[in-house]
């Protein structure tokens, strides 16, 4: 039975070691894998958020986002690709401001990224660190810092994001953010109802804000294990379908 224990410490020890050395890349990138099952660069994904229909086509390196809604001046579709963005109304191209394109542009692209967590946390501006490690009712977790550099990190560079990547499923189960347009602010999020289509993992989230706004980030699990956190809305993506893509 002696060496049966030794060898059983030993692979325990081993274990640990090899835990330890896994950087914030790594787990990155197993959190993608994972989340994609290399699905999600070759894909065409559609949902519902907020009544409001969105579509995102990536194949070959190229994207498509776009949000599709009716409202008083007709059928309206915009569309954030690699080469900038479009308004249409009623198959007609817009001349937007460039302040307002912009706006439009984020808040396309912010949609489609929450949705496709954790697929976009590899984007070429993104810094990842491995900040610590923390506990959320009863499961294990690394905690991943994210800043992303000003060149290629879009005019909200300054955001910052910590994930909460469970340490066995490597899934992503909390994240929080700070943000500074209008007056800036920080949320932390808890994902629920997991689901997998074709081989794409989604989920929803309740999203929820601290009291103030000078809280780092890495505390945020604290304060929610607390029940210290105001709950502010449901981040539901609905009716979601996948479309797998060949490369051409």
């Amino acid at each position: 039975m002696r060496p049966f224990f030794i060898l059983l410490l030993l692979l325990i020890f081993l274990s640990c070691q090899e835990e330890d050395k896994l950087t914030a890349n790594a787990i990155v990138d197993k959190t993608i894998e994972n989340a994609c099952n290399g699905n999600c660069e070759q894909a065409e994904i559609e949902f519902i958020f907020r009544k409001v229909k969105y579509k995102s086509t990536r194949q070959d390196g190229s994207y498509i986002l776009e949000r599709n809604f009716i409202d008083s001046i007709g059928a309206v579709r915009d569309v954030l690709t690699n080469k900038g963005f479009k308004r249409f109304v009623n198959d007609s191209v817009q001349k937007l401001a460039d302040t307002t394109a912009q706006k439009y542009a984020e808040y396309v692209n912010s949609v489609h990224y929450f949705a496709q967590l954790p697929f976009g946390l590899n984007a070429p501006a993104a810094r990842k660190e491995r900040v610590g490690e923390a506990k959320i009712n009863g499961a294990e977790y690394y905690e991943i810092q994210i800043t992303f550099n000003e060149e290629g990190g879009g005019t909200d560079f300054e955001d910052e994001f910590v994930y909460w990547i469970h340490k066995e499923d490597f899934t992503v189960d909390y994240l929080a953010y700070s943000y500074q347009v209008n007056g800036g602010g920080i949320r932390f999020r808890e994902a629920y109802n997991p689901r997998v289509v074709k081989g794409i993992r989604f989920v929803n989230y309740n999203n929820y804000k601290p009291k103030g706004k000078d809280i780092p980030l890495t505390e945020l699990d604290t304060y929610f294990q607390k029940d210290e956190l105001e709950l502010l809305s449901k981040i539901e993506n609905e009716n979601v379908s996948v479309t797998l893509l060949d490369t051409e």
